[in-house]
């Protein structure tokens, strides 16, 4: 897992280290101090915490002026035991929504797999979003399989991209097209 880092060709135009909104602004990163874990798997230190054990997120672009943004995840999403909906909601997501980002993407490339909780913290979410969205990019079946069987997928809409290659673009064609895509 030390070798998963988030995607990093769009770090000239934004990081999340230098934006003063950014819950990480400031932040120093190595590229050889590994610190973090996952169960007992260290994962690449460009990923920041958001006080769960086993999900980890980076915020790859944020665009405050059309309050849209991208924030990758990897690990175990579980809802079950550490409510990480609720820590990503409260140490990430918030801070976006409150500086008027209502537009989220959630890129999963590298989520294991979902524990399912409960739902109410996602409709709450929602509602914070005033009018905005939430939708899901690069989930594995399983763990969207895990998301529908719980009903999490009633509160988060899928982006369909695989016919073309999102990572090289630029971000704001991508969260566009994203903005505009519609829903299968």
């Amino acid at each position: 897992m030390q070798n998963l880092e988030p995607f990093y060709g769009w770090r000239d135009f934004y990081r999340a280290e230098d934006d003063i909104k950014s819950p990480f602004f400031g932040k120093e990163y190595s590229e050889f101090e590994y610190k973090e874990v996952i169960y007992n798997h260290y994962i690449h230190p460009q990923w920041d915490s958001i006080e769960s054990e086993t999900l980890f997120a980076k915020v790859l672009y944020v665009n405050y002026d059309s309050g849209m943004a991208m924030v990758e995840l990897i690990g175990e999403w579980n809802d079950a035991i550490s409510n990480d909906i609720d820590l990503l909601i409260v140490n990430l997501l918030d801070f976006l929504i409150n500086e008027g980002v209502n537009k989220i993407t959630l890129l999963g490339t590298y989520v294991l797999n979902y524990h399912a909780g409960e739902n109410d913290y996602y409709l709450d979410l929602l509602d914070k979003l005033e009018g905005g969205w939430l939708k899901y990019l690069e989930f594995s079946e399983p763990v969207l399989n895990e998301m529908r069987a719980n009903g999490v997928l009633d509160y988060l809409s899928p982006v369909n991209l695989q016919s073309i290659n999102w990572r090289i673009k630029q971000p704001e064609d991508i969260l566009n097209e994203i903005d505009t895509k519609e829903l299968k």
